[in-house]
């Protein structure tokens, strides 16, 4: 008898950036691929062009959190990248994480799927408005770029 899968909760995930450790997010977006269409127009044929696949598309890796003090390595390699045009690709991890907590022992919980973007850097920060009328915390919202991702499942 086939062992029923129950999805699992998207609340709980993990974000590394390669060597960036004070960094926890609330929000991650832009998971996405997909292949760009190329049209054939053949001579003759009007009823209907060639539909072809032509290269993947990436879309851009979106991390929302809180903002955080002055002293943040994350908003320093963005501050690089967009402000002085320094960019430093770095491998950005995102991890979905199961149903388990971590140990006693500092064991992390069980990771279900990972995705893996080589070659990440920033290309847009934006922090939330601010409204003298709201109760709300400032959001700082980062923008990835990256060359490729890939799936790895545990």
């Amino acid at each position: 008898m086939a062992q029923r899968y129950l999805p699992p909760p998207n609340f709980h995930f993990e974000v590394e950036v390669d060597g960036i450790t004070e960094i926890s997010f609330m929000e991650v977006s832009g998971l996405s691929m997909e292949t760009a269409l190329e049209e054939l127009v053949e001579g003759g044929e009007n009823q209907f062009s060639h539909r072809l696949p032509g290269r993947n598309k990436f879309g851009n890796l979106v991390l929302k959190r809180g903002m955080v003090g002055p002293d943040s390595d994350l908003l320093d390699w963005v501050e690089d990248a967009l402000l002085e045009h320094s960019y430093e690709p770095k491998l950005v991890t995102v991890s979905l994480m199961g149903f388990s907590k971590p140990d006693d022992e500092g064991n992390p919980a069980e990771i279900i799927r990972q995705w893996i973007f080589e070659k990440a850097f920033p290309v847009k920060w934006v922090t939330s408005d601010f409204k003298s009328t709201d109760n709300a915390i400032v959001i700082e919202t980062f923008e990835l770029a990256y060359q490729s991702f890939k799936r790895n499942s545990t």
